[in-house]
């Protein structure tokens, strides 16, 4: 089974949310519509700003792990290494 390890925010340099899941469009659907509570709802993470895809879940579970425990700016560098301008991914991976 695929997986995807995903960063929302609430906005620019704002609050991010990281999880993974095997269906990054229902799963980014959720948070910009605020379907599940937690969170990503309490702080209003409902952009879409980095992913990536793993063929395997159990790699895409790890990576997120790591990532949780890595410093914020490490995570800021990340999300601008390939979306500098902050831009909601959802539309463009959804369309």
């Amino acid at each position: 089974m695929t997986g995807f390890v995903y960063i929302m925010a609430s906005k620019r340099n704002g609050t991010l949310y990281t999880g993974v899941t095997s269906d990054l469009g229902r799963r980014a659907y959720e948070h910009r519509e605020g379907l599940i509570d937690g969170f990503s709802k309490r702080y209003g993470c409902k952009m879409l700003v980095w992913y990536e895809e793993y063929f395997n879940i159990a790699d895409a579970i790890q990576r997120k792990m790591n990532i949780k425990h890595w410093y914020r700016k490490w995570k800021l560098d990340l999300i601008e290494a390939i979306n500098p301008e902050w831009n909601d991914l959802y539309e463009t991976f959804c369309s």
